[in-house]
């Protein structure tokens, strides 16, 4: 497909120097760009990603030192005689407001230990003895919460300190329904027979635990806390809080088992900044969440490198297109005219100006004008005479050796009284000379030319025997079809002399039929073959000169081109060992 219209072909080489630079210039220019805004992007995320980095420390710390203030309460807890007692034991009502004056006290004691007094503990007994220090921090319904999943959980791993979600949707008298809470909960277990009579539960309202990270949160950049199964445990983006996130869980995971220190991925359809790591003592994901956008969005300035970057291309290309256009002007004109000297029968000679290089160049071009003109008339002169002469020889040439064998060979015939051969001899002997030395027409009919090589084979085989059986296949219809007289012959007789040295036996076959506008011959012979792949090639005819006619095999495909031009001729393929094949392709031309 021609991209460049009519009326600019002259101008091609500049339309073409400039597409390409254009190209080069915007590919250049897009990424030098690319490769500057990401390695920008990279450079201030990982700077960003470090800084973050060390607040998720701090804030793994916070989680630590609350889960080892949480471990001394529960440890405080599992030792005291009064709470194992009024969970497992039946008291009087004397003994168990005692106990529970005692535990009061505990649990003050406790609290200073969590650091926290809007913490709710809980215990709940074997024997059904529910105690809560303070239902105001976590309402909940004892008989509801001895069925619930927290409390399953609890008693199915006694021995381990677990951290888990809690929503409570009973309503309560202090207005705080629907809060969110963190429980941390144990099972209360005799170490010595491994008997579990009770468990606790230390609850903190979301929104205190909260107060652990809140000073490391702003806009966009947001702490999320996952438990195993992805459920937003606590995070200042309230709205996702008790939500399961299998897309920030799995990112979370694939960070811990990568080298990575963060990701950059796609949440609710923005591009993040992730960091992550697993907390043990909670047994939960710590995700930190940066949008891009809000992080490094204001530090590089997308859109003003784009237009610093788009008028940098435009002034590179107005230099260009005038550069170009200044230096490829003189070798347009000259295009132009050289393009043009085919209509003027290549008369008209080119103005020699512009730069050296055309001016060389039409200087050149006229010293070739001049010098074809004389060319053309002296050839034009030579092909004329050197036609005539050569066709005029090429048909009148017979080998006198042939004479001297067929002669001797009749004279043999006479000897052993063989007339009926000696008189088929003579007879196509004749025939033979009359069709190619009487008859001056240059062009036979096929009929004629078959009939001469098999007058030709005939006496050939009285000579050398019968070894080498020749076939003719030949179309009806191309019997009154003009060929050039003695154009099968040499390729026979190349096959008779040449192409059975080594084998003592064989066959030639002439085919002959017609292609559309095209008549096609060819000669096929199973003998030696050629040494070397010759195959589109025509042998020499000094190394292989004809016995019969003297005219070589090089010299029917120089007179079938003389006649009808370049697109016919002769055309040989050969292999060592299995024989040769020749196809002379040429115009059908009838009488």
């Amino acid at each position: 497909m021609n991209i460049i219209p009519e009326r600019f072909q002259h101008n091609r080489l500049f339309i073409i120097l400039f597409m390409i630079t254009v190209a080069i210039i915007i590919i250049l220019s897009v990424s030098i760009t690319w490769v500057t805004i990401n390695m920008s992007e990279k450079f201030f995320i990982e700077k960003f990603s470090m800084m973050n980095t060390k607040l998720m420390d701090k804030f793994q710390a916070n989680l630590e030192s609350f889960d080892n203030s949480v471990v001394l309460a529960s440890n405080n807890l599992l030792q005291s005689g009064t709470v194992r007692r009024i969970l497992t034991e039946k008291e009087s009502d004397v003994e168990k407001m005692n106990d529970y004056y005692n535990i009061a006290q505990k649990i003050n004691y406790i609290k200073s230990l969590l650091n926290n007094n809007q913490m709710g503990i809980f215990f709940i007994g074997k024997n059904g003895v529910v105690y809560a220090a303070d239902n105001t921090y976590w309402p909940i319904d004892d008989e509801k919460f001895k069925n619930s999943l927290l409390s399953r959980n609890t008693l199915k791993e006694p021995k381990k300190l677990i951290y888990q979600y809690d929503h409570h949707l009973t309503n309560n008298p202090f207005g705080k329904d629907n809060e969110n809470y963190i429980v941390a909960s144990r099972a209360f277990m005799d170490r010595t027979s491994g008997l579990v009579y009770g468990s606790m539960y230390f609850a903190i309202p979301e929104t205190q635990f909260r107060t652990f990270y809140s000073g490391f949160t702003s806009f966009g950049n947001n702490v999320f806390l996952l438990d195993r199964k992805g459920i937003v445990v606590s995070s200042n983006a309230a709205d996702l809080i008790g939500h399961q996130e299998k897309s920030l869980l799995h990112y979370a995971k694939d960070l811990e088992q990568s080298n990575q220190t963060y990701m950059v991925k796609s949440f609710k359809g923005k591009d993040q900044i992730i960091l992550a790591d697993y907390n043990p003592y909670l047994d939960m994901y710590l995700v930190n969440m940066v949008d891009k956008q809000e992080a490094i969005g204001h530090v590089i300035n997308q859109r003003a490198i784009a237009y610093i970057v788009l008028a940098i291309v435009m002034v590179a290309l107005m230099i260009v297109f005038v550069v170009s256009r200044r230096l490829t002007n003189s070798l347009s004109r000259l295009v132009r005219q050289i393009g043009n000297a085919p209509k003027y029968d290549f008369h008209q000679y080119v103005t020699e100006k512009g730069t050296y290089e055309t001016r060389q160049i039409g200087r050149a071009f006229n010293s070739m004008l001049d010098e074809l003109h004389e060319y053309v008339e002296k050839l034009m002169q030579a092909q004329k005479q050197q036609r005539n002469a050569e066709l005029a020889a090429l048909q009148q040439q017979i080998n006198p050796h042939f004479l001297y064998n067929t002669l001797t060979t009749i004279k043999f015939m006479d000897r052993l009284d063989e007339k009926e051969e000696m008189e088929a001899t003579i007879t196509a002997l004749i025939s033979l000379l009359q069709n190619t030395i009487s008859n001056g027409s240059e062009m036979i009919t096929v009929k004629q030319e078959l009939d001469n090589l098999k007058n030709y084979v005939f006496i050939n085989q009285k000579r050398y025997g019968d070894r080498i059986r020749v076939n003719y296949y030949a179309a009806s219809e191309c019997m009154d079809h003009l060929v050039p007289k003695l154009m099968l012959q040499p390729f026979v007789e190349n096959s008779f002399f040449h192409g059975f040295n080594h084998k003592t036996e064989g066959y030639i076959h002439v085919l002959v039929w017609q292609e559309n506008s095209h008549l096609i011959c060819e000669v096929i012979d199973n003998g030696d073959g050629m040494d070397e792949d010759l195959e589109g090639d025509l042998p020499d005819t000094k190394r292989k000169q004809q016995l019969f006619s003297g005219i070589g095999v090089r010299n029917v495909h120089e007179r079938i081109q003389l006649i009808y031009g370049e697109p016919y001729g002769v055309n040989i393929s050969s292999k060592p060992g299995e024989g040769t094949k020749i196809r002379i392709i040429l115009p059908v031309s009838q009488k």
